[in-house]
Order: C-alpha cells, then structure tokens, then sequence
C-alpha cells in the first residue's frame, strides 16, 4: 500500500504559526539553499537592475550552446527558465520577451551551424506559436517590436528545412494577415 506523503496543506498550516522573525529565517534559508531560489526571489520582489538577465543567460545557454564545447541543447531546461520567470511575476511583457529570445536563440543556432532535427524545429515552432499567442494579448503600443522580432525570425528561416520555414509563415501569417 502506497502511504501519502507530506502535502502543501500540512506546510502551510506549520507556516501560518511561525513568528515574523522565523518566517525571515526560513526564507533567508531558501534563498541561500540554490541559485534558482536567489533568482525567484530577486524576481518576485523585483531586486535588482537585469530581472530577465538570469532567464536569459539560461535559455542562451540552452538554445544556442557552445558548439565547440560540444555542450547538448537542453529545450526543457529552457522553457523551465520561463516557467519559472512566470511564476515568480506572472509578467506577459516579461514572458513574452523570454519566449520570443527562446525562439530567436534556436532559430540562430541553425541558420550558423546547419540542420539540428525534427524535436527541435518542433519545439521552436511550439514556442513560436505560443509567443504569438502572447504577444496577442499585449497591449497595441507593445505588440510591433514583438512582431517585428517574429518576422525576422520567420524571414531568416526560409532555408530551413522539416517544415519549420512553412510552419512559422502560417502561424505568423494567421495571426497578422495585414502583413501578407
């Protein structure tokens, strides 16, 4: 028989009875347990000049690895990276900067070194529709650098091949039919 292990519920009801100063040592704890905890931190309570820095260097990092260091490409460690910038903040500007640098990143890595494999266009046509799909939903004076920045990115895809060129035409082509 499988026996239920400790739920959210039961933390919470042990949080709500701590004093101010424990719940400070609680959090100063996390914050020094991991890098990922110091940057949701830093995000949530907006500290610091760079919040999407950190983000960013992880999706870099990820989508366009240093080939010579023969470094693999980690997508899900990249779309985690947004994930976890959504979770602290919940910022659609902020997200859709991050989806759209994702995109940008793995678009670039095989425009300058060639082919990669049906998985990756895959996720980058994924991630492309879903910015679109953001970028949607922002305020008219933000939307054109966004769509800008997709339209290069479509435009410098079309010697790209498993359809990811025609895949990104129809999705951007859909959602601004003006521009066709």
């Amino acid at each position: 028989m499988k026996t239920k292990g400790p739920s959210w519920s039961e933390v919470k009801a042990a949080l709500v009875n701590l004093h101010q100063k424990e719940m400070l040592r609680l959090v100063a704890d996390l914050y020094r347990l991991s890098n990922e905890n110091k940057t949701f931190l830093h995000t949530r309570f907006k500290v610091g000049e760079d919040l999407l820095g950190p983000y960013k260097k992880t999706i870099e990092e990820c989508m366009y690895p240093d080939v010579y260091s023969n470094k693999p490409i980690q997508v899900s460690k990249a779309k985690k990276a947004i994930s976890s910038y959504s979770k602290a903040v919940g910022d659609p500007v902020g997200e859709a900067e991050l989806m759209t640098f994702f995109v940008e990143c793995g678009n670039n890595l095989t425009v300058n070194f060639g082919d990669i494999d049906e998985a990756f266009y895959d996720a980058l046509n994924r991630m492309y529709r879903r910015t679109i799909d953001k970028v949607l939903t922002l305020p008219e004076e933000l939307k054109n650098e966004f769509k800008d920045r997709l339209e290069a990115i479509m435009t410098s895809s079309s010697d790209i091949g498993w359809g990811y060129h025609d895949m990104l035409c129809d999705d951007y082509y859909k959602a601004f039919p003006e521009d066709e």
